[in-house]
């Protein structure tokens, strides 16, 4: 697909989303065309992490027609503020569960020791350790530290550039009123919510949108009190790490 795009009115985007719903394959094509930018400005944050560009776009494709189909034209949102976070998360799962996976967590785990070593460094001699001193410290080559900071750095902010014209740039932020922000996050929220355990889902719906206090849902559950507040600790902590992806 090329990565030229028509510009639409948002009346022409709410015209044509009904459409597509409503089943129209052309209307769906043509929002799909009309946003390839989108798309692109969303891989392009992934280009460095080892992946084909145009696999990305396909998958990033996936996320903008899953956002097309499931958004409520009820709600005075842009569609471009809710397909963002759509794209987003289609990717990072495309990620996630690639089989490349190995690596991309031994990356992770050795960003984390990085971070670490620098922590210990500075505290014992008050001054970050140099590229070669963490090369030795953590007996690693020069590319492999390279590759793992990147790998951390990867862009997650609703305030980088999604889309630049002209020299002009333009974050998801700067396209979001407060009840925009509102419903990034809550679709945000839904996305990681998507992705926790039966259990773990059990326990965040009893507790944040049915209040049962954790006596309530340890009684439901059938274990301890003192198990329900460990679960949700470790819960609400692997959700705040999964929100802070995506944010």
């Amino acid at each position: 697909m090329a990565k030229t795009s028509q510009v639409l009115t948002d009346e022409e985007v709410k015209r044509l989303l009904k459409e597509s719903q409503e089943g129209s394959t052309r209307a769906r094509d043509e929002l799909v065309e009309a946003n390839t930018k989108l798309v692109w400005s969303v891989v392009q944050r992934y280009m460095k992490r080892g992946y084909d560009a145009e696999d990305l776009f396909q998958i990033g494709c996936i996320g903008l027609m899953k956002s097309i189909d499931k958004f409520d034209l009820s709600y005075n949102v842009k569609f471009s503020t809710y397909a963002v976070p759509m794209i987003i998360g289609e990717i990072q799962r495309f990620i996630r569960d690639d089989g490349t996976v190995k690596v991309s967590r031994g990356l992770k785990e050795l960003n984390h020791k990085i971070k670490k070593k620098r922590e210990e460094w500075m505290k014992e001699y008050g001054r970050s350790p140099t590229m070669k001193e963490l090369e030795e410290e953590l007996d690693i080559s020069s590319e492999e530290l390279v590759q793992a900071e990147e790998a951390g750095r990867m862009p997650k902010s609703i305030y980088e550039t999604v889309y630049e014209h002209d020299g002009d740039a333009l974050t998801l932020a700067d396209q979001m009123t407060e009840e925009e922000e509102d419903w990034f996050h809550h679709i945000a929220i839904e996305d990681v919510m998507s992705q926790l355990k039966k259990r773990e889902k059990v326990i965040i719906y009893l507790r944040y949108y049915q209040d049962y206090t954790q006596t309530e849902v340890a009684k439901r559950l059938g274990i301890s009190q003192v198990q329900v507040s460990r679960l949700e600790k470790n819960i609400l902590k692997s959700m705040k790490e999964m929100m802070k992806e995506r944010t």
